[in-house]
């Protein structure tokens, strides 16, 4: 629990819960009036990622996401209309990124990309390429009479690793604006939604994350009604012929991303800024901020592998 530093008597305060939820940490906060007030608004928040991660884990057969996957190149699914606006939403973005975001990276050959300790040697780029073989947005195929999905080829497999906890963050805020939370902050292991002010009357302070020391700030941003998201090449990563190389997998070469140590999206929706982060160290610099900047209303922030800062052109930072 932490307090306001406001003098009002009745002022709201700030509490916060901390799961494990979609395999990632979350951390939500909401400022109530009680523990025990606290403790149901929290309580449907957790419920409402718990519903999503039902809905989009590839652990559980039961999934809708596991679901389209076991019927790849035999016949259409049809997942409920909340699963199918969520494809639909991820293919334009799969378009506007020219594929640099892309669910069907479930099909890439897990086998040859463990980033473990003991991981010595790249592939050829013809292995890797073969690697990412089934992957490609534009074999999902969606028709909007029906609302079924289709994935063409058999072995297809779909996964929302690149926007499911930012679209949980997003709904959970939704709950906890219904429920009447004018206030609060959730935190899906770095891809985060803060609304509201805190209890003094001040907008909440977010920092990002050094990519050579992940647990200090380099720069700090206030915020409200405004979401952040960061992809960093700092939290999984295989270090080979002294080179770091990303978890990050270029969809089209089936190799790692190299170039980019991290970005950070900020955008109003968290869905967003999450499906944003990847594609941006996807693209390179360049053309991720080219791209950032046509766009309205979301920022980014990237740092290279030479630690340089480039920001787009609607960014201000403070130190």
């Amino acid at each position: 629990m932490i307090s306001t530093d406001s003098p009002l008597v009745h002022a709201p305060i700030l509490y916060r819960k901390v799961q494990k939820l979609m395999g990632n940490r979350f951390e939500l906060t909401v400022a109530a009036a009680s523990q025990q007030e606290a403790d149901t608004l929290l309580e449907a928040a957790v419920a409402e990622i718990q519903r999503i991660e039902r809905l989009l884990t590839t652990f559980a057969d039961s999934s809708e996401t596991n679901q389209i996957n076991a019927m790849a190149g035999i016949a259409p699914v049809t997942p409920s209309e909340e699963v199918y606006a969520l494809i639909e939403r991820s293919l334009r973005i799969s378009e506007l990124t020219q594929g640099a975001f892309d669910i069907t990276y479930g099909g890439v050959d897990k086998s040859l990309w463990n980033f473990d300790p003991h991981m010595s040697a790249l592939p050829s780029a013809a292995v890797a390429k073969a690697s990412v073989r089934l992957v490609n947005y534009q074999n999902v195929v969606l028709n909007p009479k029906d609302k079924s999905v289709f994935l063409r080829h058999k072995g297809m497999r779909i996964g929302f690793g690149g926007i499911g906890k930012g679209y949980a963050a997003e709904k959970a805020k939704q709950v906890l604006l219904q429920l009447g939370v004018q206030s609060g902050i959730v935190n899906a292991a770095g891809d985060l939604s803060a609304w509201g002010l805190q209890p003094n009357g001040q907008p909440w302070t977010i920092g990002i994350a050094d990519p050579n020391a992940a647990l200090h700030a380099f720069s700090r941003f206030n915020i409200s009604n405004m979401a952040v998201a960061t992809s960093g090449n700092y939290e999984k990563f295989a270090i080979i012929d002294g080179k770091k190389y990303s978890h990050t997998i270029n969809p089209k070469t089936g190799l790692p991303v190299t170039g980019i140590k991290s970005v950070t999206v900020l955008c109003p929706n968290a869905e967003l800024a999450d499906a944003m982060a990847t594609p941006v160290m996807v693209m390179g610099v360049q053309v991720g901020l080219d791209l950032i900047n046509q766009m309205r209303d979301i920022a980014c922030l990237i740092i290279d592998d030479f630690d340089q800062i480039h920001c787009s052109k609607n960014i201000h930072l403070t130190t």
